[in-house]
């Protein structure tokens, strides 16, 4: 299973529609799960990102990780879901990660140095799941 576990929830109607839109279509391909966890403290949004990864391959997405071309990203992705039964891909909120997350991380991915609204960056990073799918099965898809 692919995890999105992230701090906050969606307000606006127009973000909901496109992340529903990409959970529809990674659904096709492998199972996904989005864990909205409650804003509050780094350390309490730690404390709540801790209990929700379980056994998971854990990849948090902070500016200062790697960042990958889509095509390096699916070849990841793929290799990641043949050793792991679940990835747990972690948004923080506006404050940022705890530490004790960024520690555990097995892999930490950057979409590059800008910073992105919230709800924003989620659809960002579905859309590149999706698109690492579409990739991983030799399947056309916008360039």
């Amino acid at each position: 299973m692919i995890n999105i576990i992230c701090v906050g929830k969606i307000k606006e109607k127009y973000l909901s529609e496109m992340i529903n839109d990409y959970c529809k279509r990674i659904n096709k391909y492998h199972k996904l799960n989005i864990i909205e966890l409650k804003d509050s403290n780094i350390k309490e949004e730690g404390d709540l990102i801790l209990k929700a990864i379980k056994n998971s391959f854990v990849v948090t997405l902070e500016i200062e990780g790697t960042n990958l071309s889509s095509k390096v990203l699916a070849q990841n992705i793929d290799l990641w879901l043949a050793h792991y039964a679940n990835i747990s891909f972690i948004i923080g909120s506006s404050d940022g990660l705890d530490e004790r997350i960024k520690n555990i991380a097995n892999y930490h991915l950057s979409f590059g140095n800008n910073t992105y609204p919230h709800g924003l960056f989620r659809g960002l990073l579905l859309e590149q799941i999706y698109r690492a799918f579409k990739i991983n099965n030799n399947e056309t898809y916008h360039k």
